[in-house]
């Protein structure tokens, strides 16, 4: 089955050797986000700002895959402190509405440039 690659500037370049998202099929696997501003490319200060810029990423990725944040079916958030996990719960019910999409939290001891948080996804679209 063909791979197609997303790419976007709405949402930070890759900052290693990955691409921003993977379509196979009917299915994109979105490439993990930290808080990076797109413009920028430095991370934004502080866990409100680095969450809410996670998921401004994420959703840009998705838009540039043709679907949106409804069509997520897994999220995966890794979280440097786990004590910041009801912020994002806060913050993902924004961005993500019933049926919500199965997720997995993590504790992590480090992520990328000193981010605090970071989420990756899997969604699935419409041919």
């Amino acid at each position: 089955m063909a791979r197609t690659i997303i790419s976007t500037a709405h949402a930070p370049a890759a900052i290693g050797t990955y691409s921003q998202a993977v379509r196979v099929g009917n299915t994109v696997y979105l490439s993990g986000q930290i808080g990076l501003d797109p413009a920028s490319m430095q991370l934004v200060d502080g866990i409100d700002a680095q969450i809410v810029r996670v998921f401004d990423n994420l959703k840009a990725v998705a838009e540039a895959a043709g679907g949106s944040l409804a069509d997520v079916v897994k999220l995966n958030v890794f979280l440097t402190d786990l004590a910041h996990f009801a912020r994002v719960n806060e913050v993902m019910a924004s961005y993500f509405f019933q049926p919500f999409p199965a997720r997995a939290a993590v504790g992590v001891a480090a992520l990328p440039r000193g981010a605090l948080v970071e989420a990756d996804a899997v969604m699935v679209v419409a041919d």
